[in-house]
């Protein structure tokens, strides 16, 4: 049988981390596992709307993004971390040093020479972390869901 009590989702708010969002949640659900929400800032890549160039207020916009996502069942114990660096990195990192069990995260499924020159922090995940990793893309022909489609509980 299959032991799943901590599950990291690292989210970067795009359309494919929600996507993996969903797995996530679902798997928390199905294994009374904990879930741990986690962004990695890099204000090196990480573009923050309305930025004025402030990394305290930057990073402050990013932990009040990563509060928000919140599942609407309130019987899944959260946790929220925002961490700076490389994100490929970081989560590897931080997976290990908190035991997580399993990662789930989303794929921007690029290829080919747009893969090499940006990289894929998926790939590098799934290449370093010492649990499984659970790697979720867009099914092919699935448009992009919208934020407002993506349900979340503002409170707790």
């Amino acid at each position: 049988m299959i032991r799943i009590k901590k599950i990291l989702y690292p989210t970067d708010f795009s359309s494919y981390s929600n996507q993996a969002y969903f797995h996530a949640i679902a798997l928390a659900k199905n294994h009374n596992a904990s879930l741990t929400v986690l962004f990695v800032y890099n204000p090196d890549i990480t573009t923050t709307p309305g930025s004025q160039g402030d990394e305290v207020v930057d990073r402050a916009y990013w932990q009040e993004q990563l509060e928000q996502i919140r599942p609407i069942d309130l019987e899944i114990p959260i946790t929220h971390i925002l961490l700076e660096g490389d994100p490929a990195s970081e989560i590897v990192r931080y997976g290990r040093d908190v035991s997580a069990d399993l990662i789930v995260m989303g794929t921007h499924g690029r290829t080919g020479v747009e893969r090499l020159v940006l990289g894929s922090v998926a790939e590098k995940v799934l290449r370093d972390a010492t649990c499984s990793v659970l790697v979720v893309k867009l099914p092919r022909g699935q448009s992009v869901l919208a934020p407002d489609e993506i349900a979340v509980s503002a409170s707790r």
